[in-house]
């Protein structure tokens, strides 16, 4: 689809990632100032630190997100919705939860449920909202079409791509594949590579709402050149 470029289409897509295993508290801080500064969707930032980017961002405009069960999604369910429900005490608005990706693989599909759906009614029960995350590098294409239709049925509010962390990130083919295969009210996020404006432009038009990203001032920076241009 053609999209008329605008400074808010693409900042408030983003949630800048916080989440990179060796960031310091002071460098998480710096961050939460570079999303307030550009007027991002939201930072996605370590659980620990949700107090702090809750506390930092009050006002902003800037929604403060965090993880459950990261990186592989094999945390207990009661662990996860204990996660939950502590990051929104917190002052979390949204939650990134990572699928159990081993009972994905091994065809445990009422287990995999279960899992969301306690996670999005935890969420759900105090306004939070929930991104389910598939990490689709290890994952065939009917296992993601398989997620999506769950996330439909039990109410998740974003669909997305991966962790950021494993062995591949978004493509253009999943994301059309995510898009298509989920009811239109469950909205798609991509994570992992998106680095630069061009980037950040096609998985717009590819349909998400959401798009982590870490190199957030530069495609911004570049946004607003080309803007002016």
């Amino acid at each position: 689809m053609a999209l008329e470029l605008t400074y808010d289409l693409i900042a408030k897509r983003i949630d800048h990632s916080l989440l990179q295993p060796t960031l310091t508290e002071e460098e998480m801080e710096s961050g939460c100032r570079v999303a307030a500064e550009y007027g991002v969707a939201s930072v996605c930032i370590k659980p620990f630190a949700v107090a702090m980017a809750s506390r930092l961002l009050r006002g902003t405009g800037v929604e403060v997100g965090t993880t459950i069960g990261f990186p592989h999604g094999g945390h207990a369910t009661s662990v996860k919705v204990f996660e939950s429900k502590q990051a929104i005490d917190d002052g979390a608005t949204e939650l990134d939860m990572v699928v159990n990706i081993g009972q994905v693989l091994g065809g445990h599909w009422a287990a995999v449920a279960t899992d969301i759906e306690a996670v999005v009614e935890a969420a759900h029960e105090r306004d939070a909202i929930v991104k389910v995350i598939f990490e689709n590098c290890f994952l065939n294409d009917e296992q993601k079409i398989r997620l999506c239709r769950i996330c439909g049925e039990v109410g998740a509010d974003y669909v997305k791509t991966s962790t950021g962390y494993g062995t591949g990130g978004a493509t253009r083919e999943d994301l059309i594949l995510m898009r298509k295969s989920s009811p239109p009210r469950v909205k798609l996020k991509a994570a992992g590579g998106v680095r630069t404006l061009d980037q950040a432009i096609e998985v717009v038009e590819l349909g998400c709402d959401r798009f982590g990203a870490s190199k957030t001032a530069e495609i911004l920076d570049d946004l607003k050149g080309r803007l002016a241009r």
